[in-house]
């Protein structure tokens, strides 16, 4: 049987492999050919078969026609903000990275797209913030646009990441969970593209954790600034700058200045005292709503603290919450039902219009599984549970 050459574009090709974080090397053994040859295809200098160009596509999670495109897309490389664990290299990203930067993309477009086969318009106003304005007014601004007060904040006793998350996501910004990604790689990251930009949070952060990300991922989009996230806030330059402003004003929007200082916990608390107690920075947790790591942070922008216990009290919440994952994968082997994954990781917005839109028969059952990434058998499921989800 002669040999059947597909015609793929070679810049295609090779945009392809690099957007997905792939070497050469690891490329062509996930598609089972020789270096050379997957070289040569990118050079433009040889053909695949459609049998190897379909190899392609399940190697880099692509659909076939994606690759006859006449050009790379340019709106991937365009997401550079993702938000590093301490000690997390910046240097590159990993295929799964790669991986949910674009799923991040899709989904924007695709919202955009169900909203309007619902006759809705995404939200395409938002307020600003600035690096010159001062902490605690950015941080005003922030829970105005979020429509947060104190008091609604004392009424989440429970499923405190899920009412973070809605607030969020009634402003217009769509809100995912990144599933297959080490925390010590990225805690989240954000695309800026207005209307519908999106904030990313990592699953495997605890809930409390992944506010704090959230809200940190809401405060770039505000500011219009683009950069290399760190969760480290001690590095140099404008992107440094950048992240330490983003950082505190996260902090600040969860405690505001006012309330956090007249609050039982800080009146208390003995003047001077830089340690602070396991039971003070959980109570003040519960109190706002936020992560006892996040509550650091904000007495230490506050001068209530020093950088040298934030770093050591940080570093020992993050090894018990690593110990309490393993715990409860030992309980029940980390199993986390199909649809309860999905739901979390496409975000209540996102679910509702999907769900909404097959209710009115605009879309297919295919149709909702692809955009959920999930089996047809667990579309009833969804249904059922997508109005109570949360953290």
């Amino acid at each position: 049987m002669p040999r059947v050459e597909a015609n793929p574009t070679p810049s295609v090709l090779a945009w392809a492999r690099t957007s997905m974080g792939l070497s050469v090397e690891e490329a062509a053994r996930r598609i089972g050919v020789s270096e050379k040859k997957l070289a040569e295809w990118e050079a433009g200098t040889l053909k695949p078969t459609f049998a190897q160009l379909r190899k392609v596509g399940a190697a880099y999670k692509r659909p076939v026609a994606a690759f006859y495109l006449q050009a790379p897309p340019r709106d991937f490389e365009a997401m550079h903000d993702f938000r590093r664990h301490p000690g997390g290299s910046a240097t590159s990203i990993s295929p799964d990275l790669a991986l949910e930067i674009r799923k991040g993309y899709d989904r924007r477009e695709w919202a955009i797209e169900l909203l309007g086969q619902l006759d809705e318009r995404p939200k395409d106003i938002f307020p600003t913030i600035r690096l010159d304005q001062g902490i605690e007014e950015a941080a005003r601004r922030v829970r105005d646009f979020l429509n947060i007060t104190v008091e609604i904040q004392s009424q989440w006793q429970d499923k405190v990441f899920q009412h973070w998350r809605r607030q969020i996501e009634q402003t217009g910004i769509l809100t995912f969970e990144m599933t297959g990604v080490p925390i010590e790689e990225a805690r989240g990251f954000s695309i800026g593209i207005k209307p519908m930009p999106v904030a990313v949070a990592n699953i495997k952060d605890s809930p409390r954790a992944r506010i704090f990300t959230l809200l940190h991922e809401t405060a770039h989009i505000l500011l219009n600034a683009a950069g290399i996230c760190d969760f480290d806030e001690r590095g140099r330059g404008e992107s440094a700058t950048v992240e330490t402003f983003c950082n505190q004003v996260a902090g600040a929007t969860i405690f505001p200045q006012e309330a956090l200082l007249r609050s039982e916990v800080v009146l208390k608390h003995a003047r001077g005292r830089a340690d602070w107690t396991d039971q003070e920075l959980r109570s003040l947790s519960q109190t706002f709503g936020g992560s006892r790591e996040s509550a650091l942070i904000r007495l230490r922008t506050l001068g209530l603290t020093t950088q040298a216990f934030c770093d050591a009290r940080r570093a020992r919440f993050r090894q018990e919450y690593r110990a309490e994952q393993e715990r409860r994968v030992q309980k029940d082997g980390g199993f986390v039902p199909p649809h309860q994954l999905a739901l979390l990781s496409a975000g209540p917005m996102f679910v509702s219009l999907v769900v909404e839109n097959f209710n009115r028969e605009r879309i297919t059952v295919s149709d909702f599984s692809d955009y959920l990434q999930i089996r047809a058998k667990h579309i009833a499921e969804i249904q059922q549970d997508y109005a109570g989800f949360g953290g």
